[in-house]
Parts: C-alpha cells; sequence; structure tokens
C-alpha cells in the first residue's frame, strides 16, 4: 500500500478519542485493515509531517481497524485535529 489516503480513512471525534487527544496527545484513526503499523505510520508522516512516537492498533467488533497514534510532546495533537476540523 503506498497512498496515505487509503491507509488513513478517517479521524475519529468520539469522546474517548477527544480525550486521549487531550489528556495523552494522542490521535484516533480509522485505518485499512490489512496496514501494518509501519504502512501507518509512514503515511501519517507523509500528510502531518510528524513523526509518530508510537502507534497502537486495534481490530473493532465490527470487523474495522483503529490506529492510536502517539505524537511527540513538541507536536500537540489539538494542533492536528484543528488543521483535520474535529476540535
Amino acid at each position: 500500500m503506498t497512498d496515505s489516503f487509503m491507509i488513513l480513512k478517517h479521524p475519529l471525534s468520539t469522546e474517548k478519542s477527544i480525550r486521549l487527544m487531550e489528556s495523552e496527545n494522542k490521535l484516533v484513526f480509522m485505518v485499512e485493515r490489512r496496514a501494518t503499523k509501519e504502512e501507518i505510520k509512514t503515511a501519517f508522516e507523509d500528510m502531518f509531517k510528524i513523526k509518530p512516537a508510537k502507534v497502537n492498533t486495534m481490530i473493532t467488533s465490527k470487523g474495522t481497524k483503529k490506529a492510536i497514534i502517539k505524537l511527540p510532546m513538541d507536536k500537540p495533537a489539538i494542533d492536528v485535529a484543528t488543521k483535520l476540523g474535529i476540535m
């Protein structure tokens, strides 16, 4: 997979994801199910020019995949969320 927009589908703006954004500097995205953590990290870096500190993934009960992307402390997640229009 090479297209960043195919890997990172859309950000989540649920109550829990907003709390993670504010308290732990993390963003939550729905991602392509077959994408690896490295592909997600690269796609995020290509789209936002920020190197993620860590990527965790999970398969939801609906069979979709979520990625929780931790940003470095010098790059606030709220700034990225504002650019995306979810804050």
